[in-house]
Order: C-alpha cells, then sequence, then structure tokens
C-alpha cells in the first residue's frame, strides 16, 4: 500500500477520535442539560443517558486504536501476522459491544417510554454501523488467517 493512503488513513482515524472526544466533552452536557430543561420530566434520564454515552466511547476508541494499530502494522509490511489478526479480533469485539450497549440503551429508554423516534433511529444507525464494521473485521480475520496459514507453509517448504 503506497505511504500517502496509509498517512490519509492515520489522519482519518486521528480527526474521527479527536471529534467525537470533542462532542463527548464539549457538546454532550450541554446538550443534556438543554433537553432536561426542556422537558423537566425526564430530567431524570440525563445522568444515565450520558453514562451510557461515554460508556460507549470505550469500545469506541479501542476500536480507533486497533485500526492504527494495524495500518502501522502493514506500514512495516507485517500485515500478515498474528499482531494483525489481534487487532482485528478487538476491532469485531468492540464493534459488538458497542452494538450490545447502544441496543441495552435503547431498552433501557423504551422501558421509561422515553425513546423518541429520532433517539431510535439514530441509535439503529449506530448499531448498523458497527454491525458493518464488525462484518468486515469478522471476514477480513478468516481471510486473514487462511494467508498467515498458506504463508507458514511457504515458509516450511523452503
Amino acid at each position: 500500500m503506497e505511504r500517502w493512503m496509509l498517512n490519509s488513513l492515520k489522519i482519518s482515524l486521528v480527526i474521527i477520535g479527536f471529534t467525537i472526544l470533542m462532542i463527548s466533552i464539549f457538546w454532550l452536557p450541554r446538550a443534556a442539560n438543554t433537553l432536561a430543561d426542556q422537558n423537566p420530566e425526564y430530567a431524570y434520564l440525563k445522568y444515565p443517558l450520558l453514562f451510557g454515552i461515554y460508556l460507549t466511547c470505550i469500545p469506541f476508541y479501542i476500536g480507533v486504536y486497533n485500526g492504527f494499530v494495524i495500518l502501522r502494522l502493514i506500514e512495516k509490511d507485517k500485515a500478515f501476522t498474528e499482531y494483525t489478526n489481534r487487532s482485528l479480533t478487538y476491532v469485531f469485539y468492540s464493534s459488538i459491544a458497542i452494538i450490545l450497549l447502544y441496543i441495552i440503551g435503547m431498552l433501557y429508554l423504551l422501558l421509561n417510554n422515553a425513546l423518541h423516534p429520532s433517539l431510535f433511529l439514530l441509535g439503529i444507525g449506530i448499531i448498523f454501523m458497527s454491525f458493518i464494521i464488525a462484518s468486515a473485521a469478522g471476514v477480513i480475520k478468516a481471510l486473514l488467517i487462511k494467508v498467515i496459514e498458506i504463508k507458514n507453509e511457504h515458509d516450511l517448504t523452503i
């Protein structure tokens, strides 16, 4: 892979991670306060929702970090190693964790009669995007395992 492609992917990961961090630190608390002021009957949900969203940031950043690790391994021409396999596994499980946390959060809101249709659509969108990432990571991981097996057999024959 060309160097400029790897650098652009690394820069994209940094920008995405930084954007989510800034949204989590600055915009989310202000939005939660505004919504609690506008809808006092749901004000008791402010802190559980913020906690749930912040909790989903943990697997997100684990996935971003492992994506960065994969790009560094590709840069060092060590893409077909067990380290890449391990990083893809972490990306897969991080995506699954995000899916489960959003399903739990949406069920919590549904049980409290606070699941607005726009929140439902946003949650479904995040779940589907995480599902796509988990599926891609799983397929690439399965292909990588086959390539590593072929590479090891080839190394033994020489």
